[in-house]
């Protein structure tokens, strides 16, 4: 007896799935095809596609995701989407619910076919409701390895229930594909939803009231208009017969003196976990360096390198603290000698993750990161989360420093000849774990104790503090002095000598911690011409009779310092999302500092040709320079080409952006403080973050 044509074609279907034929032989596809003149070949192969009617349908998408994925490492973003789509897979296999496929960060699935089935409807939303409750205990566990802002990473689902079109599209890949209205009205149900919500059609609602589901649904408080269908009723799945999310534990840290209990669901503690993480990797890093190189002892003091440009003064003491009334700023330096390539060294070098920190290390590193994030205040800019993405950014450049694929595989080289080719194309940089730490640690301290406020209101503000530093960088300085005698503390003896084994190797860390931070006061004039005339020296060949080796270190200081500054501003050079919540962060902290009476100008006055002003000399510039120095690859690129897009948007949007936050403000505060003028001007280009107008009159100089 003949087998009908419908039955025929799902015995296809699912010998497809079954994966005993994937469509794709290019000999079958050849021999199937018929020319009918004019350039047009049709298949002549019957094609493995069906109608089927009763299916319900759901798209899920990661709210966020494009600009959360901006400031990461490729190898990050697909760490994350693997995980993610295992976890759903893997409840898709216990709800007999078929993944159709995944595109960019949206997840699709059906019900109802290739085995047609009643519940349909219940089965979905049950998996829809599984995936939800995971996928918020996966981006919070996320957070401690992928960095800052995962664990606030939502998904959106949206559900519809219908008849769809399903069939192979065969070719070279082949691949099931479903079409028809219930795609698109799916796809509208997830487009218009919530962060963190399932939102269902009334279709799919129906369903199940029909069932005695009705306790699963309410019904939304707003409608959603459609393309094509107008204004709809949509209803939001409130339960889905399963429990709640759990109890949340808690944990506690240790510092050297003090106990603090935090909660593990914190956000807090994920950064902090985070940041320990990405510390001990480098000290992983640090200490498999230092144990090569007591295999091969290298001729020549580092000692005796480093005093050439007074890295450290020699004195054996081996501690971080200044001494005869010297500070932060007389130990910049115009050159940083960094180690020179050690082959042999290289060569002996063993895998960093073989390298297992002590207990007492580890232990004391998370102790310290604990202290330092409650050094911070509570500003809305300058606070632990600013240090963790400026962290991010520091590490995201370094690693681009450190894997210049293209340019490797390209030029062929071998194996062997890598890390020698990498040490000369980044100045010394990535031959030197100790110098990566320093930069990162500096990342993580910049800011301690900042009070909100720029260094001219601080010195007006704590005369005594500006008095012990001069009345110069105070805020820079404050910071860096604070971090340094807490890691001085007794409690962090084994961390200390773990990062620094040697008088040497303190001295470096001691001098790159100051230099490093110290870059980051951009208002200052006579640091800002000693940088200046330094790249000038370093990429402009200002320096022509200079010593090769000089050159080199010139280029590596340089580079060091315009690293830190670049990711002390990546907001601006990132995802318009992520520009926008930071300069809203930042707005918010000076409005409050205008309504407390701790600064003159209204910031609603000058905020959008301020930006403008501090895009077009300070941000645009940065980011060429990052790209002319020709060390960071295609972050150099991607730097810039964000920097100029949001500056863009931010000439046609940020009036209503202003506008917007002002709003906001009145509606938090119940206060008329901050009032958008009908005209905004000012002589001045107004203000980098963190800078009054006076301040940042002197950047554009």
């Amino acid at each position: 007896m003949p087998i009908s044509p419908v039955l025929r074609t799902r015995i296809d279907l699912k010998t497809f799935f079954a994966g005993d034929d994937n469509g794709s032989d290019q000999q079958e596809h050849t021999n199937r095809t018929h020319n009918h003149g004019g350039g047009i070949v049709m298949q002549t192969r019957k094609p493995m596609a069906d109608l089927f009617l009763e299916t319900t349908v759901m798209f899920a998408d990661i709210v966020g995701f494009t600009a959360w994925s901006s400031v990461r490492e490729p190898s990050q973003v697909f760490t994350l989407l693997e995980t993610v789509y295992a976890a759903f897979d893997e409840i898709a296999k216990r709800h007999r619910v078929f993944k159709v496929e995944t595109v960019g960060d949206c997840y699709v699935a059906v019900t109802g076919l290739p085995d047609p089935r009643k519940d349909h409807a219940i089965a979905m939303l049950r998996f829809a409701y599984a995936c939800r409750i995971r996928v918020n205990r996966i981006m919070k566990q996320l957070e401690v390895h992928l960095g800052p802002d995962t664990g606030d990473l939502t998904v959106r689902f949206g559900v519809h229930s219908g008849s769809v079109t399903g069939g192979v599209l065969r070719g070279e890949r082949a691949r099931f594909q479903l079409f028809g209205d219930t795609m698109n009205m799916t796809a509208r149900m997830e487009s218009s939803c919530s962060p963190d919500k399932i939102q269902l059609s009334k279709e799919t609602a129906d369903l199940l009231i029909a069932q005695g589901k009705q306790h699963w649904i309410t019904p939304r408080s707003d409608t959603v208009t459609i393309k094509g269908k107008g204004t709809v009723q949509t209803y939001w799945l409130v339960k889905a017969g399963h429990g709640g999310r759990g109890s949340v534990g808690s944990g506690s840290s240790r510092d050297g003196k003090n106990e603090l209990q935090l909660d593990n669901t914190t956000k807090m503690t994920r950064l902090i976990d985070w940041q320990v993480d990405v510390f001990a990797k480098l000290l992983q890093k640090v200490i498999c360096r230092r144990e090569a190189q007591r295999k091969n002892k290298r001729g020549g003091s580092l000692d005796r390198q480093l005093s050439r440009f007074g890295a450290y003064d020699g004195n054996g003491e081996g501690d971080f603290s200044l001494k005869n009334g010297r500070t932060c700023l007389d130990e910049v330096k115009e050159i940083i000698e960094l180690p020179e390539f050690n082959a042999e060294a290289a060569r002996n070098q063993q895998d960093p993750d073989g390298i297992v920190l002590d207990e007492r290390v580890r232990a004391q590193l998370r102790g310290y990161i604990v202290a330092i994030a409650m050094m911070y205040q509570e500003n809305a800019f300058h606070n632990f989360e600013h240090a963790c993405h400026v962290t991010m950014s520091v590490t995201k450049l370094f690693y681009r420093i450190v894997m210049p694929k293209d340019d490797v595989i390209n030029e062929g080289i071998e194996q062997s000849n890598i890390a020698a080719t990498l040490h000369d194309h980044t100045y010394g940089i990535t031959s030197d774990p100790l110098t990566q730490f320093a930069v990162v640690f500096s990342a993580l301290i910049h800011d301690v104790d900042h009070t909100g406020v720029p260094n001219t209101k601080l010195v007006t503000e704590k005369p005594a503090l500006a008095k012990v530093f001069r009345e110069k960088s105070v805020a820079e300085q404050n910071s860096i002095v604070l971090s340094l005698e807490l890691l001085m503390d007794e409690g962090y003896s084994e961390l200390r000598n773990a990062i620094c084994e040697s008088t040497e190797e303190k001295g470096r860390f001691r001098q790159l911690v100051f230099q490093t931070v110290l870059a980051t006061d951009i208002s200052d004039k006579e640091l800002k011409t000693l940088r200046n005339d330094r790249w000038e020296n370093a990429f402009s060949g200002g320096l022509l009779e200079e010593d090769p080796r000089d050159t080199i270190n010139r280029k590596a200081t340089i580079v060091i310092e315009h690293l830190i500054q670049a990711s002390d501003v990546a907001h601006t050079m990132q995802h318009w999302h992520v520009y926008r919540r930071w300069n809203e962060n930042f707005f918010d902290e000076c409005h409050k500092n205008y309504v407390d009476g701790r600064a003159t100008e209204d910031p609603s006055e000058y905020w959008y040709k301020g930006e403008i002003g501090f895009f077009d000399f300070y941000i645009i510039p940065l980011a060429r320079k990052l790209k002319e120095c020709g060390v960071f690859g295609k972050s150099s690129d991607e730097y810039l080409n964000y920097a100029l897009k949001n500056r863009q948007e931010w000439e046609e949007r940020g009036q209503e952006v202003v506008a917007e936050m002002v709003e906001a403000r009145i509606t938090i505060n119940g206060s008329n403080h901050g009032s958008l003028p009908e005209v905004m001007d000012g002589e001045n280009f107004e203000e980098e973050p963190r800078h009054t107008t006076a301040e940042l009159q002197t950047i554009s100089e």
